[in-house]
């Protein structure tokens, strides 16, 4: 049954930082789906909004000026936040540099506009054939960012997880902590955390990108410490939140077992091997059997945790209840 989206009031939020080439491309392709479009000009020194007022002709187009820099989280944020105010039902977010299809644009909000989803974001993994082209250090990045962003946000059904192609039911969006998102690159991974800790559901859309000659703003090497230490910040909370804060299961009981009996067989296993190289004797069966087996049904008892976890992921829409 097809779904009537233009009932629903549909804004499309747009950062806009160096991307004067390809966006009035972008705005172009937007359908009628769309009821308003927010361009965030993030204090863009090429002067992106300045450059759509003047030669944009979509009478939804409003654009947006940031008194300084933010980065994309912070410029979506503002947009996010305007949409509020102007009482929208679902925000997507898209880039404005030319490699996201606008005309996905129904199809990413279809599950929330039917009750399915609370959250709906891109995958250009789903269909091998869609990374045909795309840079292998994007591919090898995103599989690892992929395990990362399982551990620290419990989506392990979810991949991709920095896509920017993105859309939100608004009832979660204004009951969500916006000003705890981090504002830069790590923003999409750090709101599906957040999205986890209110139990949301999150689907994947499958979806094609397209590499041409733009240039992205995102330096990899001066990221990766914020992402590492995003996720692993993350991953502690969650565990926290949904293990011990909001509920105490016998998931909690299995995780402190098996981090007890790991911990103890290694610290043991560890002091006895350096206990036996410095004083030259040879270590019994017995005390080898003391620092394994610990260790092993330790091992044991986190991944029945881990199996738990996956299968705690949020299967329900969330945003109705709001």
């Amino acid at each position: 049954m097809p779904i009537d989206t233009l009932r629903k009031y549909i804004v499309v939020v747009i950062p806009c930082f160096r991307v004067t080439q390809q966006i009035l491309a972008v705005l172009n392709k937007i359908g009628p789906e769309v009821s308003a479009i927010y361009c965030v000009d993030d204090k863009c020194d090429q002067g992106s909004g300045d450059f759509i007022l003047a030669h944009n002709k979509d009478s939804r187009v409003q654009v947006l000026f940031r008194p300084e820099n933010g980065g994309v989280g912070a410029a979506t944020i503002t947009g996010y936040l305007r949409a509020m105010q102007e009482q929208a039902d679902v925000i997507v977010k898209l880039d404005g540099d030319g490699q996201m299809d606008p005309t996905l644009i129904s199809k990413i909000i279809r599950p929330i506009i039917a009750g399915e989803a609370d959250y709906a974001k891109g995958n250009r993994f789903y269909n091998l054939e869609n990374m045909r082209g795309m840079p292998a250090t994007r591919i090898i990045g995103n599989a690892v960012l992929s395990l990362m962003s399982k551990l620290s946000t419990g989506y392990w059904h979810i991949a991709d997880p920095t896509n920017g192609y993105t859309a939100i039911d608004t009832r979660l969006a204004k009951v969500m902590p916006l000003y705890k998102l981090s504002p830069r690159y790590f923003f999409e991974s750090d709101l599906l955390f957040r999205l986890n800790t209110f139990r949301a559901k999150v689907v994947d859309i499958p979806m094609a990108c397209f590499y041409g000659s733009e240039i992205s703003n995102l330096h990899i090497a001066s990221e990766v410490i914020a992402f590492v230490t995003g996720h692993l910040t993350n991953f502690v909370k969650r565990i926290f939140y949904n293990y011990f804060l909001r509920d105490f299961s016998m998931a909690t009981i299995v995780l402190i077992l098996g981090l007890m009996l790991f911990g103890f067989g290694f610290i043991y296993g560890l002091q006895r091997l350096l206990h036996s190289y410095f004083s030259t004797t040879a270590t019994s069966p017995g005390i080898v059997m003391m620092a394994t087996l610990p260790v092993i049904v330790g091992i044991q008892f986190l991944l029945a945790f881990l199996n738990y976890d996956m299968a705690n992921t949020p299967r329900s829409p969330i945003s109705s209840r709001l």
